[in-house]
């Protein structure tokens, strides 16, 4: 006996459909890199969430954000452990790059 598999089948969606799929995740909070993980994975599709989202002006860059987040938590660190030099480099290095990426 051969039995058959279960596959499921998955309409291709549209230009239209996939872009409000992606705006209403961005709407949501999600980054672009999570968006696209999300897309790949129930739907299948490797569109351009970043273009996408600038056409539409929502995009946020996720290496800003990224090292704002991490920025973030080296001055909590900084402000818990005074002599902690290390942080203290690392926290002026990542405030460079962020102010080098918001330049841009």
């Amino acid at each position: 006996m051969v039995e058959k598999k279960n596959k499921e089948i998955k309409k291709k969606l549209t230009e239209k459909e996939i872009e409000k799929i992606v705006l209403d995740m961005a709407k949501k909070g999600m980054t672009s890199e999570k968006i696209g993980l999300e897309l790949k994975s129930k739907h299948n599709t490797n569109t351009k969430i970043g273009k996408i989202l600038k056409k539409n002006k929502v995009f946020l860059d996720p290496d800003i954000n990224n090292l704002e987040k991490k920025v973030e938590k080296l001055k909590k660190h900084i402000e818990e452990n005074k002599h902690d030099y290390r942080t203290k480099r690392a926290f002026s290095i990542k405030n460079a790059k962020l102010k080098k990426l918001k330049e841009k």
